[in-house]
């Protein structure tokens, strides 16, 4: 690392430091609202059942239960995830490689190949036919 980059990283953990004891001139607060998600709302406008839904997008089954039932509030990076969903899901199935076919929705997780994915497989949504997930 540079002197210059050490340095500014220096000054910004000083200026951090600084605002954290009360001095507000120092630093910037930056708030985003992240808006609450009918989460059972926008998984039916999918067309997804709760299990399609939880394997599309990397969450338990319970714990969609847990949000269309109002035990759970989504939080942090659950309900970024969300609000980005409800406001372009084909968007966020396409990034996560998710392919959609048809009108009924069907998921099924593939094994990742020769260990080269460190997660789980790609998830495909036949809306066609459940039998042809893949």
């Amino acid at each position: 690392m540079g002197k210059k980059a050490f340095e500014a990283i220096a000054a910004g953990l000083r200026e951090a430091l600084a605002y954290t004891e009360g001095d507000q001139t120092k630093g910037r607060v930056t708030r985003v609202r992240v808006p609450d998600v009918d989460v059972g709302s926008m998984r039916g406008k999918l067309g997804l059942s709760q299990g399609d839904f939880a394997a599309a997008f990397g969450v338990s089954v319970a714990t969609v239960r847990n949000w269309e039932q109002g035990r759970r509030r989504p939080e942090g990076p659950a309900r970024v995830l969300l609000a980005i969903i409800e406001k372009a899901p084909e968007a966020v199935l396409g990034a996560l490689g998710v392919i959609r076919h048809g009108r009924k929705a069907a998921a099924q997780e593939v094994p990742a190949v020769s260990g080269v994915l460190s997660r789980p497989g790609v998830v495909v949504l036949d809306l066609r036919d459940p039998r042809r997930c893949r």
